[in-house]
């Protein structure tokens, strides 16, 4: 028997033991999934061993938070107010890029025949602009919908692989002549929409039982004529490099005759910018009558290039009249198209005075 003002022999009366209180806390906590503040630091201030099981079991009974699809929201609604923002005029000389509708063909597993097409689009882009790749079914939506579907999936994956940023756009359509036609007149959303076609050049053209026929290629050629669009064939796309090499020497040769435009010196300045085409050198090559003066026309395109900012080698190729004469009669054409460019260019008359004077 104790005195009075003794403190007792044991604490079992007065205190549970540390290993009593973790197990009520373990067992709060297993009957609470949310854990208060106030909670938490009562039961770490009375046993540190309390302590660190709280932290060990606070996490895993953390509730969750649930945003809902809010910032999918907000970007769709950004994605809006900027296409409304965006003018429907075409744009400035020097603003203009390929933005490309990239049509594919499938096989008969709904896996796309060209690859390396996406990986020259993806060297040609670099992550800038638009692209949009297309391709077409033949058949009916309600009896192709599921092979429609694999078909897009297996074309958002080769995306995915070739690092191409874009959309994937496939249409059903009785006929490969009309889905074709249809994606080059309605692909993309108001302004932003594809000025540049890229397709594979047609294999066994020659055969009438091949699904993309030289008709077919033919009619694809004028309708992105009809549309104002430029169109961009690679031959042999399957000799293309893939993202992975690089060039360390050569030369991107562009043969730039009377019927050419810009286009022509903007695609290897592009692909330039990539790592697997950076180390290449850029040599143009004109075509010039024997009277020409050669000298001077070499001249006047460096002079050209320097305005367009783009560094390349020029050469300027002597032919008899002969070989040229099928080309002369667009000579006045493309002179007063490029006359036009120059003006849009904002440069000064004599600048442009000198521009004229090269005759391609």
């Amino acid at each position: 028997m104790q005195k009075r003002g003794q403190e007792p022999t044991s604490r079992t009366n007065c205190h549970p033991p540390a290993s009593e209180l973790a197990e009520l806390a373990v067992d709060h906590l297993r009957a609470n999934t949310e854990i208060t503040t106030w909670a938490f630091t009562w039961v770490s201030g009375k046993s540190g061993s309390i302590k660190e099981q709280g932290l060990t079991a606070a996490p895993s009974y953390r509730a969750e938070k649930e945003w809902g699809d809010g910032i999918r929201g907000l970007s769709l609604n950004a994605a809006r107010y900027a296409l409304l923002r965006v003018e429907h005029g075409p744009p400035h000389t020097k603003n203009w890029r390929p933005q490309v509708l990239v049509m594919l063909n499938l096989d008969a597993e709904q896996s796309v025949k060209h690859p390396r097409l996406l990986s020259f689009t993806s060297q040609l882009k670099a992550g800038k602009g638009l692209t949009i790749v297309g391709s077409v079914l033949e058949g009916t939506f309600l009896d192709k919908h599921t092979e429609a579907q694999q078909a897009e999936e297996n074309i958002r994956a080769l995306m995915c692989t070739e690092k191409t940023k874009g959309f994937c756009q496939l249409v059903v359509s009785s006929s490969l002549r009309d889905g074709m036609s249809h994606l080059i007149q309605s692909a993309g959303l108001g302004a932003l929409k594809h000025n540049t076609v890229l397709m594979a050049w047609p294999q066994s053209w020659k055969r009438e039982d091949s699904p993309f026929s030289w008709k077919n290629f033919v009619d694809t050629v004028r309708d992105t004529t009809a549309a104002h669009q430029a169109l961009l064939v690679a031959k042999n796309v399957d000799l293309f490099p893939q993202n992975q090499e690089r060039f360390s020497d050569g030369n991107i040769d562009v043969w730039w005759i009377v019927h050419d435009g810009g286009l022509l010196m903007l695609l290897p300045f592009l692909l330039r910018q990539h790592k697997v085409w950076r180390k290449c050198r850029m040599r143009i090559f004109t075509v010039a009558q024997v009277d020409d003066n050669s000298i001077q026309m070499k001249k006047d395109l460096q002079m050209f290039l320097y305005h367009l900012r783009i560094s390349a080698e020029v050469e300027v190729v002597e032919m008899v009249e002969n070989d040229i004469s099928a080309f002369t009669y667009e000579k006045t054409l493309v002179m007063e198209q490029r006359s036009q460019m120059l003006k849009q260019m904002q440069l000064s008359k004599t600048e442009r005075e000198r521009e004229v004077r090269v005759r391609l």
